[in-house]
């Protein structure tokens, strides 16, 4: 199914949650309380295209995995030019003070690495 950018933009809390990684739409409520960096980041892009934000991070390939079970669609063909220009999507990463990243990148993978461990049943 293919989804326009006002769609998605009206899925941004934790009861509805959606958002584009390459012009692939996914609803990611249900893993809103497991995503390892915390239900902060992904409220931060819902309903918007983060793209540039997960790769900035540098996800592995589990948890691209995991993105295949929680997409509903694709981004409308009408909508995939607009996705650097329109107002109100973001594209940038999100930046602490000084321009750092909010979290280091070795934090995040740490904690990818350990949810993975715990859903694979190596942990608790």
């Amino acid at each position: 199914m293919s989804y326009s950018l006002e769609d998605i933009k009206a899925h941004k809390t934790r009861k509805s949650l959606w958002l584009t990684l390459h012009k692939k739409v996914y609803d990611v409520t249900q893993f809103i309380d497991e995503h390892p960096g915390g239900d902060e980041v992904l409220l931060e892009e819902a309903g918007r295209d983060a793209t540039e934000a997960f790769e900035d991070v540098g996800h592995s390939d589990e948890a691209r995995d995991l993105l295949k079970g929680l997409q509903i669609g694709t981004l409308s063909q009408a909508d995939e030019g607009a996705l650097k220009t329109a107002p109100g999507v973001n594209t940038t990463v999100n930046k602490g003070p000084g321009g750092a990243s909010q979290l280091p990148l070795f934090v995040v993978l740490a904690l990818i690495v350990a949810f993975v461990a715990w859903k694979a049943g190596y942990l608790g």
